[in-house]
């Protein structure tokens, strides 16, 4: 469908350290002595053939990841590009930044730094068979759903599945999807692509794949 040259990566990054309990961005703290988001744009390098990435910062952070880029001697073939207010206006941005008419575009948390070089080649191969590729992972644990009445019923966990990224698609359906105005219910770009009219198919990721949002998620790491 789609040539493997013509491959791409948006890596958002531009939370806080809020919930980290931390002044510094969550994507700039050390883990194993570099940058959370210096690992996750590792993962896309190795894969063979590396995507043309796209790095989406708050323009307040830039200065301190070039600081940081200088400290650990990593200066990586990245285009940066400025964030906007929401996610979504964070990935029209990246998208923005890429001038190509066809290929395939992966977009990715930049606090999710676990992810395999295997996930992001599977996920490139399946959205050039399908259109895209979203990754998930089943959920293990009981669920319930809470009523508005405060109520609560039992959901079948097997029908299930907790969302990650990379979220990989066909950049013309990504392209005509991202030019439909920002709605309150997407939640990430797959949300993005379905209200568009476009089907979607999930493919297995890792449940070390994990977003690192709070304190915890760096134990034992």
């Amino acid at each position: 469908m789609t040539s493997t040259h013509n491959r791409f990566a948006i890596i958002v990054a531009g939370g806080s350290g809020s919930r980290m309990n931390t002044d510094v961005p969550k994507q700039f703290l050390l883990l194993n002595g570099k940058p959370i988001l210096q690992h996750t744009v590792e993962r896309f390098l190795a894969v063979s053939p590396a995507p043309h990435i796209i790095l989406v910062l708050p323009a307040r952070d830039q200065l301190r990841w070039a600081s940081l880029c200088d400290q650990h001697d990593f200066h990586p073939a990245v285009q940066l590009v400025t964030g906007g207010a929401t996610r979504f206006q964070s990935v029209s941005n990246g998208l923005s930044a890429i001038e190509s008419a066809e290929g395939l575009v992966a977009v990715h948390d930049g606090v999710r730094p676990f992810v395999t070089a295997t996930i992001i080649q599977h996920s490139y191969e399946t959205a050039a068979r399908t259109g895209s590729a979203v990754t998930c992972v089943p959920v293990k644990d009981s669920v319930r759903q809470v009523t508005t009445a405060g109520a609560s019923v039992a959901l079948d966990r097997g029908g299930l599945r907790l969302v990650q990224t990379p979220q990989t698609f066909a950049l013309s359906q990504f392209r005509q999807a991202f030019a439909t105005p920002e709605q309150p219910f997407f939640t990430d770009c797959a949300s993005v692509l379905e209200y568009a009219g476009f089907p979607i198919t999930l493919i297995d990721g890792s449940y070390d794949n994990i977003k690192i949002t709070t304190p915890e998620d760096l134990r034992g790491w």
